[in-house]
């Protein structure tokens, strides 16, 4: 990945030319040995690391004009720190194997054309110091960068995160194995956030088509060509997020009592079925396998005389150490209130946030989010405006 992205980008191929010590990680790009004075006037290695403004596998304009530093804060020659780019001193991890301590600021009238410009111009106000007790002393050092492979999912950089400063906390979402279990409206909008993550291996479960009213409660937009071929749920979005990210594995058809070991060893299950009977038959079996899951589910009801929807979407979490609760929030005993939902096609809207909710849940359950309340148990009331939480657990660890 490190050096693909040189090579196609002008700016990188000319930093590793002149003999810096170049690398991309994770979305950051990095110049190791880079001389510097310690405040006991002493020559030492620190690491340059910014952020990469990427589209596609091509370098922009740096967004900003700021970078980071790992190591004792630059100083002059005589051991006074350098403040002229003082910024904030705070020790953070920005990526696996990368952690830095200083953020530094220096901003030319104009920006930086480049991060050729970006990342000389701070070597150059670090370095001088330490060329001015050692004139032989250099960042061009030559010395060739080990390849990185960080085996990501990814076929293009995460750079939303490594720009948000984020990019090592997403890592608590690397999951091994997940599985999605319908990808009706609330599933296919559960994957697309679902796929944006670390997890390695997505497992999508469907035995439908995708067909022209899936359309209007999908996420994205099929193309009328694409609707004529009538494919699968599970290979039209195997194929959409496939563009995006790897490890997305196909399982065309629905889930029975001779299909459903397939989820044993998983480490999360999202369950997004509207048939009653699936539904019970897959929590009982995760219930029983002890592997934590989420059940999505919406109840709508048409009010007549008014001509509108009313309705609440919900969201409740099982784990291995709390199920006691799931009989008395999700329907397991067959009955006609789905039927509006099935046959309703104009509630993508819901959707989405049905699925947003239950991704939400998933990374508080992962530690992405800070879950203060531990809630096993959410719903939105769509007419009243009112979420409510329920089935907390005081103390336990997500």
């Amino acid at each position: 990945m490190s050096q693909k992205l040189i090579s196609r980008n002008s700016d990188l191929q000319r930093l590793q030319n002149e003999g810096y010590e170049v690398e991309v990680r994770q979305g950051f790009l990095i110049l190791h040995s880079v001389p510097y004075v310690n405040s006991r006037c002493e020559i030492a290695m620190g690491t340059v690391v910014t952020d990469l403004t990427l589209s596609g596998e091509q370098t922009q304009r740096p967004a900003d004009h700021q970078v980071w530093f790992s190591g004792e804060y630059p100083c002059k020659k005589d051991g006074e720190i350098i403040s002229a780019i003082s910024h904030s001193s705070v020790t953070q991890t920005l990526c696996e194997g990368i952690e830095v301590h200083h953020r530094f600021s220096c901003k030319p009238p104009e920006g930086y054309p480049d991060y050729h410009a970006k990342m000389t111009r701070y070597v150059d106000i670090i370095s001088t110091q330490a060329q001015a007790i050692d004139p032989s002393i250099s960042a061009r050092t030559y010395n060739p960068i080990k390849e990185s492979d960080d085996n990501s999912v990814f076929i293009y950089t995460d750079s939303a995160s490594s720009r948000a400063g984020i990019a090592n906390l997403a890592r608590m979402l690397r999951m091994n194995k997940v599985a999605i279990v319908g990808l009706g409206g609330t599933g296919s909008y559960v994957l697309d956030l679902v796929a944006k993550t670390q997890v390695q291996e997505i497992h999508l479960f469907d035995g439908d088509q995708f067909l022209q009213h899936n359309a209007f409660r999908a996420p994205g937009a099929a193309s009328l060509d694409m609707l004529s071929k009538k494919p699968s749920k599970v290979a039209y979005y195997a194929d959409i997020y496939g563009q995006m990210r790897r490890g997305i594995y196909q399982h065309d058809g629905f889930l029975d009592n001779t299909t459903i070991e397939q989820l044993v060893g998983f480490d999360f299950v999202f369950l997004c079925v509207d048939r009653v009977a699936v539904r019970k038959l897959v929590s009982d079996f995760l219930h029983h396998q002890k592997i934590a899951f989420i059940d999505v589910g919406m109840e709508l009801q048409l009010i007549e005389e008014q001509q509108c929807l009313i309705g609440t979407c919900r969201v409740t979490l099982s784990t291995p150490d709390k199920s006691d609760h799931f009989p008395r929030h999700v329907s397991l005993i067959d009955n006609d209130v789905d039927d509006l939902y099935r046959s309703n096609i104009q509630v993508a809207d819901l959707n989405a946030l049905n699925a947003a909710m239950a991704v939400i849940k998933w990374k508080k359950f992962c530690g992405f989010y800070q879950d203060c309340c531990k809630e096993h148990q959410s719903a939105y009331s769509l007419n009243a405006h009112q979420l409510t939480r329920d089935e907390m657990v005081e103390g336990q660890a997500a």
